[in-house]
């Protein structure tokens, strides 16, 4: 809902407040200004170009990953959902409490498994910057 004091609230704005301005640009234009503006925003990137060392200080700056950041994060989703660890495990414990006639060959095998995933993905986190969780045994 509208306050009542919209117009007003609108002509009190303080001068540091940003306002926002819109352009129009063809897919084309769009791409090569992502791809020019690299790990910049594109809006980063254009009031560079325009304003260079005069223009206003942004109080956050916007992280973009690059495109290994982005490789990374997919692959550590992908490992999430693939649930490999998770049905790894539940092999083990079976293997562990009897109920899977394994040897214990095949356990130690499995339970090797199980680290090497988590090894996997705690390269990923730290990778991405991350902290890894504590293993709980």
């Amino acid at each position: 809902m509208i306050s009542k004091n919209f117009n007003l609230e609108s002509a009190m704005r303080k001068e540091t407040d940003y306002v926002p301005f819109s352009l129009r640009l063809s897919a084309e234009e769009r791409a090569m200004l992502k791809a020019r503006s690299k790990s910049k925003s594109v809006s980063a990137y254009i009031r560079e170009q325009l304003f260079g060392d005069k223009q206003t200080p942004r109080q956050y700056k916007l992280r973009r990953p690059d495109e290994n950041m982005q490789l990374l994060a997919k692959s550590m989703g992908e490992l999430g959902k693939s649930r490999l660890a998770s049905n790894l495990n539940q092999i083990a414990k079976a293997a562990n409490m009897g109920a899977l006639p394994v040897s214990l060959e095949l356990e130690d095998e499995l339970f090797a498994a199980c680290d090497a995933i988590q090894d996997m993905r705690d390269l990923l986190v730290k990778a991405l910057g991350l902290k890894p969780k504590s293993r709980t045994a």
